[in-house]
């Protein structure tokens, strides 16, 4: 037998130490919701919890020893993660920004001067479309554009109005920027490009509009004039 681990070794002593002593935390649900449970790797049940641990003697708790949490319990897995781990938005949720960021950015070029054209609201109609927006028409959006219009005093391909399409634009594209990976944050200033490039070269204030939208996706001014020069020569 090696030292130490017999019934009265060191290890043994500290083996019947553990048995009797430890600590237990108590969980108190605090809230709930839906999330996106990284370990399941979609949409979940969760508890918000926090908790307080107590010194146990033979199981029995006996001296407080302070706060912990709040933690996210998922309802399916059981794990505990970090509550910064609401910050990611659920699969349901992601796919509505998303869905709404490709449609505004198709108002916005669309009112930067595309919709005189019927190329280029069938092409915006078209990436609304593959976005979500399954009952999205032509019709339909050069409808919302002379209402956008008809509410600014803007007419079709007329330069002003930047500040208000800006401020849109950052309020669809700012929060999902940081959950799109580089080449999603591109796909949506193409889709803008190939919008604006329908019925022919961009004009000032197109290049004006997918300025916002690259620099609202996070994705640097180089990028940028890289991305609208590919877009054309595909074009």
């Amino acid at each position: 037998m090696l030292p130490g681990r017999g019934r009265n070794g060191p290890e043994a002593r500290k083996g019947r130490i553990s048995q009797v002593l430890g600590v237990r935390t108590a969980w108190t649900t605090v809230g709930d919701g839906e999330f996106f449970c990284p370990g399941c790797g979609g949409d979940r049940n969760y508890q918000r919890l926090t908790g307080r641990r107590r010194l146990t003697f033979a199981g029995l708790p006996v001296v407080p020893r302070g706060e912990t949490g709040p933690v996210v319990e998922c309802a399916a897995c059981g794990h505990h993660y970090g509550t910064d781990v609401l910050d990611h938005p659920t699969t349901t949720r992601f796919a509505a920004m998303l869905r709404d960021a490709v449609h505004t950015v198709a108002l916005a070029v669309l009112a930067a001067g595309g919709t005189c054209s019927r190329t280029s609201l069938e092409t915006a109609a078209a990436a609304v479309r593959s976005a979500g927006f399954d009952d999205c028409t032509a019709d339909g959006l050069s409808a919302l554009v002379d209402a956008v219009a008809a509410d600014t005093g803007r007419v079709c391909g007329e330069p002003g109005g930047g500040a208000s399409l800006a401020i849109e634009l950052h309020e669809a594209l700012d929060p999902l920027a940081p959950h799109l990976a580089p080449t999603g944050r591109e796909s949506i200033l193409l889709q803008g490009a190939r919008i604006a490039l329908a019925d022919g070269p961009y004009t000032p204030a197109e290049r004006d509009v997918l300025a916002t939208v690259g620099a609202a996706l996070t994705i640097c001014s180089q990028d940028v004039t890289r991305l609208l020069a590919a877009a054309r020569t595909v074009s």
